[in-house]
């Protein structure tokens, strides 16, 4: 079970983890990979060192571990709503038992701060509760009709549902995906990001152990040919996917050819507005928290950030102060506060849109450059260190496209109407931002800019009560809050007629 690799969390350190379990799940158990062939590293970020192999799925057991889910499913649909909420919650109550190794697990793999993973842990936990208190409230409609005839709706799963997850927040989008569709009635068969592979598999054994049927959540590794395997078979009735635009396009024309239901969870460059009017102090934790947590590879962050130009010299003071004493470095200590970035490609994709910025003018204030810790054993670590960008226009390619690493990039503005139409001025839509003293500013700003998301004198907040999801290229379908659960059902109408057939014929 679960308790495995879990069990030698309490003294692991960074460097000392290697994965050997298999990492595919389904039919209630760990399942070895059928060949061994085309297997892929799995790196520990923060040393370089390899974690464990990932063996992607092959046709015959993705379509295994989704006759698993069907399986399941045909048995999960039929227990009442408290029925399912029970089990949801004892998976809950099992997770917030184990967060610390949970979290600990997810650091190796992933590389951000303990301190975030465990956040991360958290709000997994939450969630699974959050969708186990809804299981119960799911009905229908009663509407009466004309001489005593009724009609009423029922609201259904929708049968197997596929789970495409990222590599920043791993266990976290894991639960995320499947708490609304296990809530539903729905089986969900998961495929986390090849980078990231360890934790999914976690969640399965915990949702086995908490006491659902064998083959609910299945867990199958492998990239993109695994995938379109997913997306393709005739059995699964819907694709929710978090990652790249690029990705998401394939996995919506893919999933078309079925007409099966898709929820995208993409990209953004979300912009970050900052009034002359607003709390400075507040507006730069804002803005470190909208652009540095998880190594700056988070989807909704606030990376164009927007000053007003008479506040723009403070602002820029006081946020390269507190950036240059970030604590980087071993990412399983409590005082480390930036970790290492997922992979070597992605550090130097990073660390490439740093120098290409600085060829097309901007001015780097502070960090930008490949970090080498103290310590010799994280020597091998993807690290950098956070970076300020000034004197950025919005024309750059640091503006324009999503970057995924701790580069903020800084521009000036005069007025609202002028910030407004910049911070649209773009394909993406997924967050925003803005920091204002003036209550009508806020609610004005937050109307006209087009995000799913705007927080308001705070940023990349996301309790799971609340819907998160993107418009325009960021995709759509929502993730979290009440709506989600429109997302994993579909209504059924039923007409009853109570007196006798009036026929034309």
């Amino acid at each position: 079970m679960s308790q495995s690799i879990l069990d030698s969390m309490p003294g692991a350190t960074t460097g000392s983890v290697v994965v050997s379990d298999p990492l595919n799940f389904w039919a209630g158990k760990r399942v070895k990979p059928r060949q061994q062939t085309h297997a892929e590293p799995v790196f520990e970020p923060a040393t370089g060192r390899v974690l464990c192999q990932m063996v992607p799925c092959v046709a015959e057991e993705v379509d295994e571990a989704i006759q698993s889910a069907h399986a399941a499913y045909l048995k999960w649909r039929k227990m009442a709503g408290m029925e399912r909420a029970r089990v949801m919650l004892e998976a809950a109550r099992i997770i917030r038992e184990r967060r610390e190794k949970i979290a600990k697990l997810e650091v190796i793999n992933n590389g951000k701060s303990i301190t975030e993973a465990l956040v991360d842990i958290d709000v997994a936990w939450q969630c699974i509760e959050y969708y186990a208190g809804l299981a119960g409230t799911l009905a229908g409609q009663h509407v009466q009709l004309p001489g005593g005839s009724f009609a009423y709706t029922r609201r259904e799963p929708l049968g197997v549902c596929v789970g495409i997850g990222a590599w920043n927040y791993p266990f976290q989008i894991a639960s995320w995906k499947s708490a609304p569709a296990l809530a539903c009635g729905n089986a969900m068969v998961f495929k986390p990001s090849p980078m990231t592979p360890v934790t999914a598999v976690i969640l399965a054994e915990i949702y086995k152990e908490a006491g659902v049927p064998d083959g609910l959540f299945c867990v199958v590794q492998g990239g993109a040919d695994t995938g379109t395997l997913l997306c393709q078979h005739p059995k699964v009735a819907k694709v929710s996917f978090t990652g790249s635009v690029p990705t998401g396009k394939k996995v919506m024309e893919m999933s078309a050819k079925g007409v099966k239901q898709v929820t995208l969870e993409l990209g953004g460059k979300s912009p970050l507005l900052i009034f002359k009017d607003c709390e400075l102090e507040n507006a730069v934790k804002g803005a470190l928290m909208a652009n540095f947590l998880t190594q700056g590879q988070v989807c909704c962050n606030g990376t164009r950030v927007y000053v007003q130009r008479e506040i723009m010299p403070q602002f820029l003071e006081e946020v390269v102060k507190r950036t240059k004493v970030i604590p980087l470095g071993d990412p399983l200590l409590d005082g480390t506060r930036m970790g290492a970035l997922i992979s070597k490609p992605q550090l130097d994709k990073v660390l490439g849109y740093v120098s290409q910025a600085k060829k097309e003018g901007a001015k780097v204030l502070c960090g930008g450059e490949p970090f080498v810790p103290s310590d010799s054993k994280l020597k091998g670590g993807y690290f950098m260190t956070p970076c300020v960008l000034d004197n950025c226009r919005d024309d750059m390619t640091c503006v324009k496209e999503e970057i995924f690493g701790p580069v903020m990039s800084v521009l000036p503005f005069d007025t609202e109407e002028e910030v407004i139409q910049r911070a649209n001025n773009t394909t993406f839509g997924l967050a925003s931002g803005v920091f204002t003293r003036d209550i009508s500013r806020a609610h004005r700003v937050a109307e006209n800019l087009e995000a799913g998301t705007c927080f308001i004198n705070n940023y990349n907040i996301s309790p799971v009560e609340v819907p998160f999801g993107g418009y325009k290229m960021s995709g759509f379908g929502r993730e979290n809050g009440q709506v989600t659960i429109e997302y994993y059902s579909q209504l059924k109408t039923v007409v009853v007629e109570m007196g006798d057939v009036e026929s034309l014929f």
